[in-house]
């Protein structure tokens, strides 16, 4: 297995659910968390000129948290066991990152703003987000496991902490949603993903 290092700053933010997947895999890596000071002389060495990056022994350097994220899933057995289970996990994931746009406009927005995509992604972009995936997850075990399969994979990463982050805009998020409640809770207490959050440094983001 090759040596990584992945590249972010010291949040959680995109590179979470990346450092999640190393710690369900149980492979060691180093966890680069670089101060926003660094960023204007590093960025110009980055493939697209953003975070996360990681870099592969050998000196590849991917980029794109999905691209990444992907990439380990595959390499660590947490795609999915079939072409078609990968498929559906990859469909869980992508649903989840057509919200990105509307969070990157929040978080970047004047207080105004902010609180207007807010509105608008609790009222009516997550509630159809979560009721098009728990009906795509009842049909996989009537929802009593994993998103994809009859084993964890990076969708299942993607979706507890996509969860979390909603959950600090409005704690009751998922309240209409059990099948994907129940996911989230098992998923935090497997061992690994339980020890990691135990263990990571805090942060509000």
């Amino acid at each position: 297995m090759p040596k990584y290092k992945l590249i972010y700053f010291d949040l959680r933010g995109r590179a979470e659910p990346i450092r999640m997947l190393f710690a369900l895999a149980g492979q060691e890596f180093e966890d680069v968390r670089i101060k926003q000071e660094q960023w204007p002389e590093m960025k110009p060495k980055m493939p697209h000129q953003q975070l996360p990056v990681l870099e592969i022994e050998g000196g590849v350097m991917l980029s794109q948290s999905f691209a990444i994220a992907r990439y380990l899933a595959n390499e660590f057995g947490l795609a999915g066991k079939t072409n078609l289970e990968k498929a559906q996990a990859d469909m869980f994931c992508d649903a989840l990152n057509d919200l990105t746009p509307k969070l990157t406009e929040m978080f970047l927005g004047n207080d105004e703003k902010k609180a207007e995509v807010r509105k608008e992604l609790v009222e009516q972009l997550l509630p159809v987000t979560f009721t098009n995936m728990e009906r795509l997850f009842s049909k996989n075990k009537d929802g009593t496991g994993c998103l994809v399969g009859d084993g964890l994979t990076w969708a299942d990463v993607m979706f507890i902490n996509f969860a979390e982050g909603m959950e600090k805009l409005d704690p009751s998020v998922l309240k209409n949603f059990p099948k994907l409640q129940g996911l989230e809770e098992r998923v935090r207490n497997n061992p690994k993903i339980k020890e990691f959050i135990k263990n990571r440094p805090p942060s509000e983001m």
